[in-house]
């Protein structure tokens, strides 16, 4: 992708549309915030990666304090190998051979590379693979909350794991993981208190019951950006998992941070689009349409303070549409408007690019890294 004049006034808007908007201003405000508010209770801060797969933000978060990156994918998690990024923690169980395989080579080129396991048959497949490899491989036991997606359901499954993994000279026990993706967007804030309490005295249940065994869990990992401030304060987590903070999108927008008090984080990714075609009656059409945002999420408020009460929504695979609020203005023929994003994860995955900018500066342009399968 060209780079169009980096660094002059107004090129912001000298773009190809649709393009992914990435403030850093606000970017880096966001990891700052988030690594001293991990400093000040105490915990480890793994920010998952899956939410920007890009090597640059996670070096940045790094070097803000983060003890490692979380991958969601082995994909990712090569990627970021390959860039010698430390500590890398690829937070879904895998099970194929291709992947296992894939797994030892990355051990052997980062060595502190971890990974859950929740079936003894992983772990036994594992060993196999370590051994022919001779590697170690270090493993954490995943723990389910109710999330209904993957990891064990009760202490004496977390026992039989920690036991096998513990007795075996090629794998390593390193603790628990434990996400509940579904705690993160309990839109109201006492409701979200008590869910995650509910799940810190499960975790805390089986940490005791290993801990009795002679197999304490010398990690506990986990949390997301909705519960990290509760799961910070008085959780059984020696880390938290946090991701969408660097961007804040508009789903998390929907949910109360706590009771009288803002989102500490700001919105700093934005789709900017622009409109193609404006016969409609109040309304006009954009190019950017499901093929432009995630589709798991809310419609994408409109960031640009001029049409801020318009409303956007869909109009096909390409074209979005914009409906003029009562009384409010709509852009014109050509005009640019910036959406922001609705649930940043899957629409980072859609693009190729950052346009990286500053006010109304592009000032740089970063790849995706992560992007796509290998």
């Amino acid at each position: 992708m060209a780079s169009p004049r980096l660094g002059e006034p107004g090129t912001r808007y000298a773009l190809n549309t649709p393009a992914l908007i990435l403030d850093l201003d606000a970017l880096e405000r966001n990891v700052a915030r988030m690594a001293e508010a991990m400093r000040q209770a105490g915990r480890g801060l793994r920010p998952h990666a899956k939410s920007h797969k890009s090597v640059r933000i996670a070096r940045a978060q790094i070097e803000a304090g983060a003890v490692g990156i979380c991958c969601a994918t082995l994909d990712e998690a090569e990627i970021m190998a390959s860039a010698a990024i430390p500590g890398i923690l690829v937070t879904s169980p895998i099970a194929t051979a291709p992947k296992i395989a894939r797994l030892v080579e990355l051990a052997r080129q980062a060595p502190d590379t971890m990974i859950v396991v929740d079936d003894p048959r992983t772990v036994e497949a594992l060993s196999a693979a370590a051994r022919r490899g001779g590697v170690t491989l270090r493993l954490l036991v995943d723990i389910e909350l109710g999330f209904g997606r993957t990891g064990v359901v009760s202490a004496e499954a977390a026992e039989h794991l920690a036991r096998a993994i513990h007795a075996d000279p090629f794998l390593q026990f390193c603790g628990l993981q434990a996400y509940g993706g579904h705690l993160q967007h309990a839109a109201d804030h006492e409701e979200r208190v008590a869910l995650c309490r509910r799940a810190h005295a499960f975790i805390s249940a089986i940490v005791r019951h290993l801990g009795a065994l002679g197999l304490p869990p010398a990690m506990v990992t986990g949390g997301g950006t909705g519960s990290h401030a509760i799961d910070a304060a008085e959780g059984p987590f020696t880390e938290i998992q946090a991701g969408s903070y660097v961007f804040m999108d508009a789903e998390y927008r929907a949910v109360s941070y706590a009771k009288d008090t803002a989102w500490p984080f700001e919105n700093a990714l934005f789709v900017q689009t622009a409109v193609i075609s404006a016969h409609g009656a109040g309304t006009v059409t954009t190019d950017a349409g499901t093929k432009s945002f995630a589709l798991n999420g809310p419609k994408p408020p409109i960031a640009t303070p001029r049409f801020a009460g318009a409303a956007y929504d869909y109009a096909g695979d390409e074209h979005g549409r914009v409906r003029a609020g009562p009384g409010g203005a709509l852009p014109g023929l050509g005009e640019l408007i910036e959406c922001v994003v609705p649930h940043c994860d899957p629409t980072v995955v859609l693009y190729d690019h950052f346009c990286c900018v500053r006010q109304d500066r592009l000032v740089d342009i970063w790849p995706v890294d992560a992007r796509g399968r290998r």
